[in-house]
This record gives structure tokens, sequence and C-alpha cells, in this order.
């Protein structure tokens, strides 16, 4: 008979404490209670593939030398990466609409360079290159005046992300227009252009490892969207100071719509936009109220001349 048949192992109140402890350190993942048994059927199900006696055995190997591939694995196996191309659709023109060209105009003088926006969490490529494709739809020119960094801890889903082909389910917030115009359909499968794909750079990333993230620079925007939800509040905490960090002064955070840093972190400001609420890391010295809500007027008084 084979293992696969084989009812799920059960996981002790120890075993799962263990687990949960090595998921902790490793990348962040939290696991209450009410996710136990998440956890222990698609752990179980690992155990039976690799012929193991139990928990306790994948556990070990796990920790032992050489088990760095399959705790990968296992974090894949473990976190959700369904997203769809435009998700939460008002905060990405948002970005493009007024954020990177506020950004541009407040670049140092004689300046040429691009804002970079620093997507953390990108999973399969859909949120990047949704942000290429709405800022050339905005007349903004990557490469120019702007920049999109990808990373993910799940190495398949980069994989899959610089491949750039999908699946419909991919599309459901997509219009014909720009499935037409930014998508090339062939032989049954929806493949990003390249136009767009060349404009993203992915890097494989786990977002508790500060000496490969100081490695990327200083950002002007960070897009962290529905992924701390998945964090405990002590790595909530450490993440959200990291994006601080590589933020530029005057950079700007954006969260899912249902995230806030709410007992997390009070070092950002929050500004209010036409299209979203995001945060911002203050400029020393600067009034928030002041500075941002007068580029606010500027923008939508240049809106205001184009439509005379």
């Amino acid at each position: 008979m084979s293992l696969l048949s084989d009812p799920t192992p059960e996981m002790s109140d120890s075993e799962f404490r263990m687990y949960c402890e090595l998921l902790r350190k490793h990348c962040g993942l939290n696991f209450e209670e009410s996710s136990r048994f998440l956890l222990e059927k698609r752990v179980g199900r690992r155990v039976q593939e690799l012929g193991l006696g139990g928990f306790a055995a994948y556990h070990f190997q796990l920790r032992s030398a050489g088990g760095d591939e399959e705790l990968a694995h296992l974090v894949d196996i473990l976190t959700t990466n369904e997203t769809y191309f435009f998700r939460e659709r008002s905060q990405l023109q948002a970005l493009v609409g007024e954020i990177v060209p506020q950004l541009l105009l407040q670049r140092d003088r004689g300046s040429s360079r691009p804002v970079a926006i620093w997507s953390a969490g990108c999973s399969s490529g859909e949120e990047p290159y949704s942000i290429v494709a709405l800022a050339m739809e905005a007349g903004l020119r990557p490469g120019r005046d702007f920049r999109v960094y990808a990373s993910d801890i799940s190495r398949p889903v980069l994989t899959k992300s610089r491949r750039g082909i999908y699946r419909e389910a991919s599309f459901r917030e997509t219009s014909d227009e720009l499935r037409s115009r930014y998508f090339v359909e062939k032989d049954g499968q929806v493949r990003i252009c390249d136009e767009i794909k060349k404009h993203v750079d992915f890097i494989h990333l786990n977002l508790l490892d500060d000496s490969k993230i100081s490695l990327l620079g200083t950002m002007d925007v960070v897009l962290c969207r529905n992924v701390i939800i998945y964090f405990d509040a002590e790595t909530k905490r450490r993440v959200i100071q990291t994006f601080y960090d590589r933020l530029r002064p005057g950079g700007f955070l954006l969260l899912g719509h249902s995230e806030s840093l709410i007992n997390v972190s009070s070092a950002f400001e929050l500004a209010h936009l036409k299209r979203d609420l995001v945060y911002r890391r203050p400029v020393p010295g600067e009034e928030i109220h002041d500075a941002w809500h007068a580029i606010a007027r500027n923008s939508i008084a240049t809106e205001e001349e184009g439509e005379q």
C-alpha cells in the first residue's frame, strides 16, 4: 500500500509548538491554534511523501545541515500564493497617478534618478507587472521615471514570475483592453509581454534576512500588501522597521486594505491621497500636513488646468 493512502498522522502538542517556533524564526510565519489543522495536514502530507516515521523525524531533517532547501519547500506548501492582476486597483492607481509623479517633482535638482518601487512579497508576479502596466498607461516611462523591484521567499513562485505565464484566474480584474495591450495569448497560454517583463527585477528574499535586504539600497515606495497578516506581532514590528530603514525620508509604504500599523509602529505618518490613504516616512523638520497637502493641491490644480 502507498504511504500516500495512509491516514495523515496526528501532530502532538509539543510537535505543533516545535513547528510553530521553527517557522516563526525562519520567516515569521505565525500559526495559532485555530490554524493547527492546516499545519498538521500539510506537514503530515509531506512527511508521508518523504516516507519518514513522523513529525519529529521531519523536524529533525529540517533543522539538520542541508535542510534549508526542504525548509523552503515547506514554506511553499504552507503559504497561500493566490493573487491576480490589478488587485486593489485604486491603490495602484494612486501609486502611479499621485505618488510617483510627485516623487519625481521632489527629486534633487538635476537628478534623473527613477523612483524606486519595491514589491515585497510579490508572489507570482501579478503585482509588479500590474504596476508597470498601469504606470505606462499613466504616461510614465519605465527605466527613466520609475523602476520596479520584486521579492519573495518562494523560489517556485519567483520562477513563475520570471516566466510570466498565467492562468485565467489571474485575470479576474483585467479589462479586455489591458489584456490585449499587455499580454500575448498563444497555444492556450497567456504570457506577459516583454515590454512589461523587462522592467521588473526579481530577487529571492526572506524579509527577515537583514544582511541580504541591505543590498537592496534605498527605496522610494514599498508595497507589502496582504503579507504581514501572516506574521506575529514581533515579526510585524521587525519587518515594518526594515521597510522604514529602506525607505528614503518622504518615501511611502502601501499595505493591503485590511492591514494597518495600529499597535505595530508609530514611525510612519498617514498621507491622505485623493484615491487612498497610505503611510509615509516623515521628512525631518517637515510637517506632513503642510508639505503633502501642498503637493496634493498642486496635483489637483494641474488636473483642473488639463481639463479646461
